[in-house]
């Protein structure tokens, strides 16, 4: 990518203007949205054979036939992710009954672009080529030979078919991500590959280090690289220029720079669509309420302002949403968390503004917290971000941070699996048979910490049983659910607790994320909606009497707009629970009501979330029971109240200024006791009175 670094401005002033001298704009006009591509006139056929990696195809399947393994470097644009599969189709390795995998890291990611190769196959979506992703399966298994899906939908095709017999090909794209997923994956398909030399690894990606993937993949013991088992092929993009403009001074607020910024590049740039990167939902949200004010403030002869969210949470229909083309005298402002960072392509993007952060799951072993942080985006990331300007024409990159702040970012993001808690690792490397987990081969360890806290999480929860292995039938439902295992214990546990049919509701609510809205004119109303559902026990059982009242009006959009709600999540809530109910039913967990009992309820939500719990202290914060950590209740709660409950479980800690627990349940402390022994009396006598004391049982 060709980029020019040396440009300052203050974000809200005018942009700076364009020294970009292959800078085009349709003939269209000005007033058009549309801007140059030199290649959008040309068939889908054409323009495959105008892809950077067309010319690389011979030599991409000899190395496929002759190595086990190909390490594949292609820079952004050069068509990796979409072609590649297609050459293995076209050389008959989907012959004989076999099929290609191609994983991606995100959801969004693997449906646009088996979307994009179904088009160019001339096929429909879901026959030769589909996907699977969770709660989602677009795919014949008679049909389909080209199958994407994301990195942990292959991990649970790994659980039911542990040598992937039915593929020839398996494709790891935008490896650079390193989540845990495909952590997992790299460490499994090496254990694989040594039962089946004819399964085919192609590990692809636009930045990481090659020859550290090479050297994880070469079993060549010999020192002769004529015995290799793996091999590296770079591939150059395609790129045009890109402006990167940093700015003059820090950015105290980078929310409302966003802002600012997007407004100057609409009202003194030329055509072309924005896409502004920020750390969560909350933040999209809020800029898109905030420039779609701006939008009607617009006047009718001048080029309007479409304003779309991107972020994880949001229904596939929705999301697509991005992908459709813009009408003219329109220009598009995608306001993204990372999930826009790379494998999809944004079509018009010219502009791009970078907050310059990123929210990260971090885990705390001393703790026991898995918390979500907003820290600084790496350089690799920061370079893929500046990226999607460049991919239809000269474009400009704004960064919301000074440039010597850009060389103190870490050079690449730090894997997930390094930063995660691992219970969830642990038991699904159980349930594929490797009951030695510390010594399973990670291309990088997690820390050992780490994996002692998630193995006696699950111990607690009755997952292992005291030899480390995996409970039957317990622990091999909980591997099968693609859910966090506290959320699997609560719904498999839910059936003896007499109240299955509302914890599934719950589990599939808590899924979603924003479901109650607060237009910044409207706070007062929204506030007063929100209490119309509040229940005095807490989040979980708001969410379930939102969800139940949505069904009692019948799912109507208008009655859901008339009381703040989300109507795209709580539907997309409805099918979350629908596959769940499937999942129970194949256990055969029964389906029975708590009929407005809570504290049913709530024993169950407790019988899977104690390793959540925490007390309130007499400093006025709480602290979790097992490590006596300080925690504060998150504003969005309904038990952020004057009247605060003693004891409380809760989903999720975001780290800001301090650490919030998100979704809370009043509980009582005998219940812990009762129901997570293994949890709460481990350690040794001083611990054990120390958690006594705060358990109150002195």
């Amino acid at each position: 990518m060709a980029t020019h670094t040396s440009k300052f401005w203050k974000p809200g002033s005018e942009p700076p203007g364009s020294t970009l001298s292959e800078e085009r704009v349709s003939s269209e006009g000005q007033g058009s949205s549309v801007v140059y591509n030199p290649y959008r006139n040309l068939s889908l056929e054409q323009q495959r054979l105008k892809l950077p990696v067309f010319q690389h195809r011979t030599n991409i399947l000899y190395l496929v036939e002759s190595y086990q393994t190909v390490i594949v470097v292609g820079e952004t644009g050069s068509g990796k992710s979409t072609q590649i599969p297609q050459y293995l189709l076209e050389a008959g390795w989907a012959a004989e009954g076999y099929m290609i995998a191609v994983t991606q890291p995100r959801r969004v990611a693997a449906v646009t672009v088996a979307t994009r190769v179904s088009e160019e196959r001339g096929r429909m979506l879901g026959q030769e080529v589909g996907y699977t992703i969770r709660f989602d399966d677009v795919s014949d298994p008679e049909a389909t030979r080209v199958k994407f899906m994301t990195d942990g939908m292959l991990v649970r095709e790994m659980m039911q078919d542990p040598l992937l017999s039915k593929y020839s090909v398996v494709m790891l794209d935008e490896v650079h991500e390193r989540t845990i997923h495909t952590d997992i994956i790299l460490g499994l398909l090496k254990k694989i590959q040594k039962k089946r030399k004819d399964l085919r690894l192609i590990v692809a990606s636009a930045t990481m280090d090659a020859e550290e993937f090479k050297d994880f993949f070469n079993t060549n013991e010999t020192g002769d690289s004529r015995n290799d088992t793996a091999a590296v092929l770079s591939v150059e993009g395609r790129m045009f220029p890109v402006d990167v403009h940093y700015s003059l001074d820090p950015v105290p607020n980078y929310v409302k720079a966003t802002v600012e910024t997007a407004i100057k590049i609409h009202h003194n740039e030329k055509p072309g669509d924005i896409l502004a990167f920020l750390t969560g939902m909350e933040e999209v949200e809020q800029v898109v309420s905030l420039l779609i004010e701006e939008a009607r403030k617009i006047p009718r002869d001048s080029q309007k302002m479409m304003v779309l969210p991107m972020h994880g949470s949001l229904p596939a229909s929705e999301q697509m949403k991005v992908f459709q083309r813009t009408p003219n005298n329109v220009r598009k402002i995608v306001v993204a968390t990372n999930i826009a960072e790379a494998s999809i392509t944004i079509s018009g993007i010219v502009y791009v503004i970078d907050s310059g952060f990123v929210k990260l799951p971090a885990f705390n072993p001393k703790t026991g917290i898995e918390s979500l942080v907003i820290v600084p985006v790496s350089q690799a990331s920061a370079e893929q971000r500046a990226g999607r300007a460049g991919r239809v024409r000269s474009g400009k990159a704004y960064r919301l941070y000074t440039e010597e702040a850009f060389h103190t970012l870490a050079p690449s993001t730090v894997p997930e699996i390094q930063r995660a808690g691992m219970a969830s690792v642990v038991l699904q490397l159980k349930a594929l048979g490797i009951d030695n987990v510390v010594r399973f081969n990670f291309l990088s360890p997690p820390p050992a910490q780490n994996m002692v806290r998630g193995v006696e999480l699950l111990y607690a929860l009755g997952a292992l049983d005291d030899n480390g292995r995996l409970t039957n039938p317990l622990g091999y439902r909980m591997a099968e659910f693609p859910l966090h295992p506290l959320y699997a214990k609560m719904l498999l546990i839910s059936g003896e607790m007499d109240c299955s049919e509302e914890a599934v509701i719950i589990a599939a609510m808590m899924q979603i994320q924003n479901v109650f809205i607060t237009p910044p004119k409207q706070k007062i109303q929204a506030t007063n909606a929100k209490r119309r559902f509040s229940a005095l026990e807490g989040d979980h059982l708001t969410m379930l009497n939102v969800y139940l009242a949505f069904v009692q009006h019948n799912k109507r959009p208008k009655w859901c707009h008339e009381n703040f709600l989300n109507y795209k999540g709580l539907c997309r809530a409805s099918d979350i629970k629908d596959q769940m109910t499937r999942l129970l039913k194949k256990f055969k967990i029964p389906l029975v009501s708590c009929e407005g009992d809570a504290e049913k309820l709530r024993r169950c939500l407790t019988a899977g979330f104690f390793a959540n719990a925490a007390k309130l202290h007499y400093s006025g914060e709480y602290r979790t029971v097992r490590d006596d950590h300080p925690l504060s209740v998150h504003p969005t709660s309904v038990l952020y109240t004057e009247t605060r409950p003693q004891w409380v479980i809760f989903n999720e800690i975001v780290q800001t200024n301090k650490d919030y627990m998100r979704d809370l349940t009043a509980i009582q402390p005998e219940w812990l006791y009762e129901l997570a022994p293994h949890y709460y009396q481990y350690g040794t006598d001083r611990e054990l009175a120390a958690k006594r004391a705060r358990l109150g049982d002195r």
